[in-house]
């Protein structure tokens, strides 16, 4: 019973509204109370007062029968309540300021009214007065309610459109952290397969061996935590920061790619998101390499630079041959094409930590992938 009240308030209170006016008006017809301006049978009376009441049934889809209705009742039934009832309607259910002079009508059928009720003093001002307290104030009532009612609808509207954008912005979060850590671990695992069918050394085999089920069982460690942290805008615990890039940069010679690295950044004064930024970054660009230029020299930096942090991985254009001593062989490119993502999902989570990515390619035929992100500088001890 609660719910169904709940539901159909609004009609319910417009029925009693209805009732209400019905046990104003008809009691004072039937008893002889009630005066028209000309003369008209009491049956007419009658009618155009439950006409009247009939309209407030139908005042939230429009409010014109009601003030048609409720200016009829006070013309020829004497009853004037009935218009208080139409100036707040007329006001509140479509609100607007073209509608005052509606409003500005109804208060002087309620005057002329007033002026020929016998039962009335037949004082001119205090008739304006009464029609400005109970047609004017209550059109005033009605606009104020319109325009919270307004207010509410747009406020709800932008929670939603809030809540969609918080949603779409937790799906490419999520997008990002998936292709990040499957890309990486399945394009290593690819790769150190590849190599172990050209190896013959027993030692070598299990060496890469180990590398595919160790990055097979991070990478499950990662998806893992990644599930946990689903609701939680933290980053999962296992995330990479930038302590991880020499150990990436190793995986690449391992795999087969001349990497050179300069690391120069103050662990310390970094978040975990612009770490974890930074270490996505040079996995892309190291991955990017394994997949379109596997023979390529490359060369990775990380350093910070006043406020700001600059991370890139190049590539120089030519593919090198295999050649001998102590390097591993050249890696294979994975047999597969990018999925295209990669950079547009790493642009996007650079940019929420205020910084800019750049990518294309280089004068020399190779590619270059930049990355500047702001961060806090470490305070300099005093002197």
């Amino acid at each position: 019973m609660a719910g169904l009240v709940a539901r159909r308030r609004d009609a319910l209170g417009d029925v009693l509204l209805a009732l209400a006016v019905l046990a104003f008006a008809v009691p004072a017809i039937l008893t002889g109370r009630s005066f028209s301006l000309m003369p008209v049978p009491e049956a007419v009376r009658l009618a155009v007062t439950s006409a009247a009441a009939a309209a407030v049934l139908a005042r939230r889809r429009t409010p014109w029968p009601l003030v048609t209705g409720t200016s009829a009742c006070a013309l020829f039934a004497g009853q004037l309540v009935p218009l208080t009832l139409a100036a707040y309607a007329l006001t509140a259910e479509r609100g607007g300021r073209h509608r005052l002079g509606a409003v500005a009508a109804l208060a002087g059928v309620y005057v002329v009214v007033d002026r020929v009720n016998p039962y009335s003093d037949h004082a001119p001002l205090l008739a304006v007065v009464w029609a400005v307290a109970l047609v004017c104030l209550p059109a005033l009532a009605g606009h104020w309610v319109s325009r919270y009612r307004a207010m509410i609808r747009e406020l709800r509207e932008s929670a939603r459109a809030g809540e969609e954008q918080a949603a779409a912005l937790e799906r490419r979060r999520i997008a990002w952290e998936l292709h990040d850590t499957v890309t990486h671990a399945v394009t290593v695992m690819v790769l150190n397969a590849g190599l172990i069918q050209d190896a013959d050394d027993p030692g070598e085999i299990r060496k890469l061996a180990g590398s595919i089920e160790d990055k097979g069982v991070r990478a499950l460690t990662e998806l893992r935590e990644l599930l946990t942290a689903l609701r939680s805008s933290d980053l999962p615990p296992s995330a990479e920061s930038v302590e991880g890039i020499p150990r990436l940069v190793e995986e690449g010679r391992v795999t087969g790619l001349r990497v050179a690295l300069h690391y120069e950044v103050p662990e310390e004064a970094l978040s975990r998101q612009a770490g974890h930024t930074c270490y996505r970054v040079v996995q892309e660009g190291l991955n990017n390499v394994r997949k379109h230029a596997p023979g390529a020299d490359v060369q990775v930096v990380c350093e910070a630079r006043g406020d700001t942090l600059n991370v890139s991985v190049v590539n120089s254009g030519g593919a090198v041959a295999a050649g001998g001593g102590d390097r591993a062989a050249p890696a294979r490119a994975p047999a597969h094409e990018g999925s295209g993502y990669g950079l547009t999902g790493l642009s996007e989570r650079v940019a929420q930590q205020g910084g800019r990515l750049t990518y294309g390619p280089t004068a020399e035929g190779g590619f270059a992938l930049n990355a500047s992100i702001p961060y806090r500088p470490p305070e300099r001890p005093a002197n």
